[in-house]
């Protein structure tokens, strides 16, 4: 089985023939969405797909415009165990709307506390203590997103228990390997961020997720079977 757990699924050119071939080759997919208002279309990608989980986002980067829709995101909430893709960005082209980016996700953060905890895909690009210092005390199992933090933010995500989702062009650069040197190799889980992520100058499909599954075998020194079991097994016990 390949895993893709972080996919743009509604924003591909052609979204129901990308589904259609997941369910051909048996992805497991978790399709985040960028506003509460496109979960509902982008649910219908699951007609007839078993692998595919839709869940409801607010994307840090699109939040200044996007705020007033948190009250479709706490009417949504219920009917998904899904979350993502939520969190904070604090890259210098997004910190004038730093201050809402924050108010959107305590507001997000909240809600699911109060539902009982949900698995949150979480945006945390130059942001990720003040993402850890959000989480404190909040039901929910968080999974980290293309992780790029510094080593001791690393170490307290690890001991909060958070997930890893590792893309093929995270492990491009020499800290990306390095980061994953120190994951837990229970906490690893594979993606894409297609269409938005690239390998080779090519978008990333679903499907494309077995290519950070293999470059994660290698760099750590398991077989691809053997990485391909891990990632499935802790796949099952995120899910559970």
């Amino acid at each position: 089985m390949i895993l893709d757990m972080h996919c743009h699924l509604d924003l591909y050119a052609e979204p129901f023939e990308v589904a259609r071939k997941c369910q051909e080759l048996g992805v497991f997919v978790l399709s985040v969405t960028t506003t509460p208002k496109a979960w509902k279309v982008t649910k219908k990608l699951e007609f007839e797909n078993s692998k595919i989980r839709t869940a409801i986002g607010l994307h840090p980067q699109v939040a200044s415009q996007r705020i007033a829709e948190l009250d479709l995101f706490d009417e949504i909430l219920p009917r998904t165990k899904y979350v993502g893709e939520i969190g904070l960005d604090g890259g210098k082209d997004f910190s004038d709307s730093y201050s809402i980016q924050l108010k959107a996700f305590r507001h997000i953060l909240s809600s699911v506390n109060k539902s009982g905890g949900k698995v949150m895909s979480i945006h945390c690009r130059h942001s990720a203590k003040a993402v850890l210092d959000e989480l404190e005390n909040i039901d929910g199992t968080p999974i980290l997103h293309w992780f790029s933090g510094s080593k001791s933010e690393l170490k307290r995500a690890i001991s909060r228990g958070c997930y890893f989702s590792i893309g093929p062009n995270m492990l491009c650069s020499k800290k990306g390997q390095e980061i994953l040197s120190l994951i837990p190799t229970d906490k690893i889980l594979t993606e894409t961020d297609g269409p938005f992520g690239k390998y080779n100058r090519k978008i990333l499909m679903p499907w494309d997720a077995s290519i950070a599954n293999d470059i994660i075998a290698d760099n750590l020194g398991f077989s691809k079977e053997e990485m391909n079991f891990l990632i499935r097994s802790n796949l099952k016990k995120l899910l559970e």
